[in-house]
C-alpha cells in the first residue's frame, strides 16, 4: 500500500516527460515532484503550504512523510487547505463535466479580477459558490468600489485617524486570512464620516497591497455600460414628458448604488452616498 516514488513508462508509449533510470524509462511520482519542487524553492523548512481540502489524506500527507524522512527536520509549520469551488451545491471538474475556465469568464465579459473579488468574499476554509449572478454583483460591487475611489482621488480634504482601521485589517488577516473581513473593512472606511478622503483614499491603497485588486492603477469612465444604458434610456423618458417611465428608472439607477443629476448642461451620473 506504500505509494510509488517512481513510475515506470509504458514501454508501448512515449511521454512527454521521462528519463532514463533504474534501467528503463520513467517518470517521477505525483508526490515527490511537489516535494522536490518545495525544497528547492521554498527551503527544507518553511511556514505555509496550500492546497485543496482533497490533498489532505493522500497527496500531503506522502508529502511530509517523504521530505521529512530525508530532511529529518518539520518540513511546514502551517496547512492552509481550501474548501471547494461548487455549482448548484456540487463541485466542480472535468469528469463531471461543469468545469468552468478563466477564459470562459472573459469570453462572457468579464474581467478575471470580478472572479477575484468574489472569490474575496468567502473564506478559504469555505465553499465558494458560484454563479453567473453571483459574478455580477462581484463585478457591480468592483466597479462601485474603483468609481469612489476616483472621486476620494480627486479631493483634497483631510481628517481623523486611521490607525485604527489599520490594526483591525492586521488583525483580520491574521486570524486565519478572514479576507472576507478586511473587505468589509474597505466598506466600513467608505461609509466613516470622520475620516477624510486622503485618509480613506490611502487606507484602501494600503490594504489593496495584500487584496489585489490593482485599486492602484484605475482609470477615469468606470460608469458601468448597464447603467449609462438606463440613463440614457431616462432621458429619452424625461424628453417626451414620460415621466412616470422616468421617475422608475431613476429609481431603478438609485437602486444600483447611482444617482442621476440633471444640469443645465444636461445629466451627471453620480456614485450614490454609502
Amino acid at each position: 500500500t506504500d505509494f510509488a516514488l517512481w513510475k515506470f513508462s509504458p514501454k508501448d508509449e512515449k511521454r512527454q516527460m521521462e528519463w532514463a533510470f533504474f534501467g528503463r524509462k520513467g517518470f517521477p511520482g505525483w508526490h515527490i515532484e511537489c516535494s522536490v519542487m518545495a525544497t528547492k524553492y521554498l527551503g527544507e523548512q518553511f511556514d505555509i503550504h496550500c492546497g485543496g481540502i482533497d490533498h489532505i489524506q493522500v497527496h500531503h500527507t506522502n508529502e511530509i512523510a517523504q521530505t521529512e524522512a530525508v530532511t529529518k527536520k518539520r518540513w511546514v509549520n502551517f496547512w492552509m487547505h481550501g474548501a471547494f469551488l461548487v455549482l448548484e451545491k456540487e463541485k466542480m471538474s472535468k469528469s463531471l463535466g461543469n468545469f468552468i475556465t478563466l477564459d470562459s469568464i472573459e469570453k462572457q465579459k468579464f474581467n478575471p479580477l470580478d472572479y477575484k473579488y468574489l472569490c474575496l468574499n468567502t473564506h478559504y476554509r469555505k465553499p465558494l459558490v458560484f454563479s453567473e449572478e453571483a459574478l455580477k454583483s462581484a463585478r457591480n460591487s468592483l466597479e462601485r468600489l474603483k468609481n469612489i475611489l476616483l472621486e476620494l482621488k480627486n479631493k483634497k480634504d483631510s481628517k481623523g485617524n486611521a490607525e485604527n482601521y489599520k490594526k483591525k485589517f492586521l488583525e483580520a488577516v491574521n486570524d486565519d486570512l478572514n479576507v472576507p473581513k478586511s473587505l468589509g473593512l474597505l466598506w466600513d472606511i467608505l461609509r466613516d464620516n470622520k475620516l477624510g478622503s486622503k485618509e480613506k483614499y490611502h487606507l484602501i491603497l494600503d490594504f489593496d497591497n495584500v487584496l489585489g485588486l490593482n485599486l492602484r492603477n484605475i482609470k477615469q469612465d468606470l460608469i458601468p455600460k448597464e447603467i449609462i444604458k438606463l440613463a440614457e434610456e431616462r432621458e429619452k423618458f424625461r424628453k417626451e414628458k414620460n415621466f412616470k417611465k422616468s421617475d422608475e428608472l431613476r429609481n431603478l439607477i438609485r437602486n444600483k448604488g447611482y444617482e442621476i443629476e440633471d444640469t443645465e448642461e444636461g445629466y451627471k451620473i453620480k456614485i450614490s452616498n454609502l
